[in-house]
């Protein structure tokens, strides 16, 4: 159930985490939030190989929303914030409706000085920008087409 906007701000759609077992990550929070899969990302039957899970997963409040992906990593290191180097690992998504208003906050996100990481704003498939906030952190903003 996304989120509508009338595209004076963007929406916030997602929390994105890193794992190198999304799908144990991915059961963790399911379990302690009470939310469910997205259709088609639940657990494969016993046997049977977890494809959806080498790749990206994606659960919700019962509601539709909030959502919490799980991209699977070869190798993630274990965060040590706020003790040690390692910061806190994870990046936002944000969700505007068109593409007029996909390049309307990608300039307001870099007057609030975030800089370019990658443009995919010409993208059929899913347009968007990856962004870095100042203090370096990714986030994106695209077009949902979903």
């Amino acid at each position: 159930m996304a989120t509508q906007s009338d595209g004076s701000f963007p929406v916030f759609r997602q929390v994105v985490l890193d794992a190198t077992d999304a799908r144990g990550l991915a059961e963790f929070y399911r379990e302690l939030l009470g939310y469910v899969y997205v259709a088609g990302d639940e657990p494969p039957p016993a046997g049977e190989v977890d494809t959806k899970a080498s790749e990206w997963l994606v659960i919700h409040h019962r509601s539709g929303s909030p959502r919490i992906a799980f991209e699977q990593v070869a190798v993630l290191p274990r965060a040590t914030w706020p003790e040690g180097p390692i910061s806190q690992q994870l990046h936002v998504d944000l969700q505007v409706p068109t593409l007029q208003d996909l390049e309307l906050h990608h300039r307001r996100a870099l007057e609030l000085g975030a800089t370019v990481l990658e443009d995919r704003s010409a993208s059929e498939e899913e347009p968007l920008w990856v962004l870095a906030d100042p203090a370096g952190h990714p986030f994106c903003i695209f077009v949902p087409t979903d």
